[in-house]
């Protein structure tokens, strides 16, 4: 096994990030002891600019933003145990999970 696993969430609601490094965080702390994190990556945001009306009212505009929020964690002294926690473990639908060992 690797020395470390970095582990990247990413979701477009932050509670549902929140929480689940959370759960990731307090089930390999039973396992490991030294884990980093969970560390704020930057909010990257998207706002799109729409016209209101197809054809006249050129200055009649809607904007939208979409922000996408990331968290990072750092698992060091990787074990068979904490490979195994990992995989078994239920995070919402709403999260992207990027592993690297």
């Amino acid at each position: 096994m690797g020395n470390r696993i970095r582990i990247k969430l990413r979701s477009y609601d932050y509670n549902l990030v929140d929480k689940s490094a959370e759960k990731i965080v307090k089930t390999i702390k039973g396992i490991v002891d030294h884990v980093s994190g969970p560390i704020p990556l930057p909010t990257q945001r998207r706002v799109f600019t729409l016209n209101r009306a197809t054809f006249v009212n050129k200055k009649s505009r809607e904007q939208f933003e979409l922000a996408s929020y990331k968290r990072l964690i750092d698992i060091y002294a990787s074990t068979t145990k904490v490979v195994d926690a990992l995989t078994s473990l239920d995070l919402p639908s709403g999260v992207d999970v990027e592993i690297k060992g």
